[in-house]
């Protein structure tokens, strides 16, 4: 096997290998051991509920999300987005 090959192999195992599963209700009752852990080793650990993922803990990278609540960076909110909006008919869907 190839240099290259052998990597890429060894990488690909370490990123499943830091990736544990946990129970909803196990990470409830160890949440905060779990963050000493992630701290730590820099590893992942995917919440499960009914065998389905739901959520990653994972180590904190340090940067803060473009925008805030998912908007996109050149979205711009202008007027009042708050008051009623008197006149506007709206079409119902049945």
């Amino acid at each position: 096997m190839t240099t290259f090959a052998t990597m890429v192999i060894n990488m690909v195992s370490k990123a499943v290998a830091a990736r544990r599963t946990i129970q909803a209700s196990e990470f409830k009752a160890t949440c905060l051991a779990l963050m000493d852990d992630v701290a730590r080793t820099g590893g992942v650990w995917v919440v499960t509920k009914n065998g389905r993922p739901i959520a990653e803990l994972r180590p904190y990278s340090g940067q803060r999300a473009g925008s805030p609540f998912g908007l996109h960076p050149k979205l711009a909110i202008t007027g009042d987005i708050v008051a009623p909006m008197d006149g506007i008919e709206w079409k119902v869907l049945a």
